[in-house]
């Protein structure tokens, strides 16, 4: 057996979810709750991601409050981090969004370089850097993790009824964004046990 012909065949199971939950939700996606549900989760986009980690820093710098500042910093670092990994991948996948696909063969990743929004369905950009932020905002303010974590998977999960992403879609931006959180939070770990070095 090929080594395409095995990753199909272990594919195909999450492929049959992906496909059943479209059908399911493709007629709710205009619904009034989904359409509230997708204001929600436009938070987790690029340009509101950063405004929100830039208002965490401003925050923490008028507040004098040394633990908001470096969640905002983070939050910064961590979600460009996410935003970089999910675009290589995006730049290699092509995958026609649940809302515009027609056929079955829409519906499926495959190689290739499309970077138009409706081919650029895999990975969830806004899964991966809601929960790269969220993670990083945690990290320095364990208190509220469990609300920024809660809010983080909402916004990730909201991409499924709106019909922006298939399931697999939101898993993978969900893993991105953490895997990006922990590469910030190593090279965070890094810098300060150099600065501290150099400030001895």
């Amino acid at each position: 057996m090929h080594d395409k012909d095995r990753y199909d065949d272990a594919a195909e199971p999450l492929l049959q979810i992906d496909r059943r939950v479209r059908t399911a939700v493709l007629p709710y996606r205009k619904t009034p709750a989904v359409r509230a549900l997708s204001w929600f989760s436009e938070l987790g986009d690029q340009p509101q991601m950063r405004i929100l980690a830039g208002a965490t820093l401003a925050l923490g710098v008028l507040r004098a409050d040394l633990r908001l500042v470096r969640a905002g910093i983070r939050m910064a670092i961590a979600h460009e981090t996410a935003t970089f990994a999910k675009s290589l991948v995006k730049h290699r996948v092509i995958r026609m969004r649940p809302r515009d696909a027609v056929s079955m063969d829409d519906q499926e990743p495959r190689p290739g370089h499309d970077m138009r929004k409706e081919q650029s369905s895999f990975p969830s950009g806004h899964s991966a850097g809601a929960m790269a932020s969220a993670r990083a905002f945690g990290s320095e303010l364990p208190e509220y993790r469990p609300v920024a974590l809660t809010a983080a998977a909402i916004v990730a999960a909201a991409q499924i009824p709106r019909c922006a992403h298939y399931p697999t879609d939101v898993i993978a931006g969900v893993a991105i964004g953490a895997l990006a959180e922990r590469a910030e939070a190593a090279a965070w770990g890094l810098m300060q046990a150099a600065l501290k070095r150099i400030l001895r």
